[in-house]
């Protein structure tokens, strides 16, 4: 299983950034922007929110499990969820958490 979390990691982290590598090369970093168009229609933000609540579920776990000290340090992971997303953070927690 430890392979297939650091490919999902990987491909967690691509996918994602093609789209906001396109998204920059029309708009630049137009943060405003951005935020406006994730939250375009009901059906964006309904998925955006579910994301996003998502990811603040895994930050309670993965800080809660800070606690034990065989799991990994939390910090990379709560960074990694803010820069790239979910798709990435939580595979490559999963990863780091493999025996």
């Amino acid at each position: 299983m430890k392979n297939i979390y650091l490919l999902l990691a990987i491909i967690g982290a691509v996918i994602p950034y093609l789209f906001y590598i396109q998204f920059m090369q029309v708009e630049g970093l137009n943060f405003s922007l951005f935020i406006t168009q994730i939250f375009a229609n009901k059906a964006a933000s309904g998925f955006t929110a579910d994301v996003l609540l998502a990811t603040v579920v895994f930050w309670c776990f993965i800080f809660q499990r800070a606690k034990s000290s065989s799991a990994p340090k939390p910090l990379v992971f709560f960074v990694l969820s803010c820069t790239v997303g979910l798709s990435c953070a939580l595979p490559a927690y999963l990863y780091a958490n493999e025996n």
